[in-house]
């Protein structure tokens, strides 16, 4: 790899200098994202979340030394438990909901041409993202949308 190559590879990954507190935090938010994939049964994942942020509460006041040694540990963890098919949301990318069920066209709605007043100014993609012809998103014709990646090719 050459080295102008890395230096783009490096630019566009920005590595984020976070405080100790912000990456708790978000490893906290991580383990319940993780639970929340793990455990189905809403009772069961209010008792489990209030034992693991316990956990976090038990190591608050520690040194330095040790809290950089825990967060290694809660990272190292949060890694061994990842789900093989984590929950999202239905109707975010990878949902079951994504892309189903458009809106349908004005024309079709109003074929007399009188739009209300309140109509979209605007005509979506079956991804929900507004039509635009310089983005090459536009869902004029046919629409082949590839379910693989949840795109529109």
């Amino acid at each position: 790899m050459n080295p102008t190559f890395r230096a783009a590879g490096d630019q566009w990954r920005q590595r984020l200098n976070l405080s100790h507190p912000q990456e708790v935090c978000r490893l906290y938010r991580k383990s319940l994202k993780l639970l929340n994939s793990w455990v189905i049964d809403r009772i069961i994942f209010n008792e489990e979340a209030t034992l693991l942020r316990a956990r976090f509460d038990d190591n608050r006041d520690v040194n330095s030394a040790a809290a950089t040694r825990l967060l290694r540990e809660g990272k190292e963890e949060a890694f061994e438990h990842l789900h093989p098919d984590p929950y999202c949301v239905p109707w975010m990318p990878g949902g079951s909901l994504f892309m189903r069920n458009p809106p349908p066209p004005l024309v079709v709605c109003f074929p007399d041409g009188n739009y209300p007043a309140d109509a979209p100014k605007v005509t979506f993609n079956p991804d929900m993202s507004v039509c635009k012809v310089e983005t090459g998103k536009s869902a004029v014709g046919q629409v082949i949308v590839d379910f693989s990646t949840k795109s529109m090719t």
